[in-house]
């Protein structure tokens, strides 16, 4: 019964961590002037419409985070 419970504290400190790095990350991002400005991020603007899609900031953070997650749970 007390194994079941490991797991799951487990998990918790996990996503725990996970959220910490995310809100360190949402912290220090607004300093640094490149991201989200990159070209191929996309954006439009007619009128009082604006449409912003950070489509190659996104796929560069996607390859960053790949890249430290094989590293970190290499088998």
């Amino acid at each position: 019964m007390w194994g079941e419970f490991g797991s799951i504290g487990r998990t918790l400190i996990f996503l725990g961590i996970v959220l910490i790095a995310l809100g360190g990350l949402f912290l220090i991002g607004g300093k640094i002037p490149w991201l989200g400005r990159l070209p191929g991020d996309l954006y439009i603007r007619r009128g009082n419409f604006s449409f912003y899609f950070p489509l190659m900031t996104s796929i560069l953070l996607s390859l960053l985070l790949s890249l430290i997650l094989t590293l970190f749970f290499r088998r």
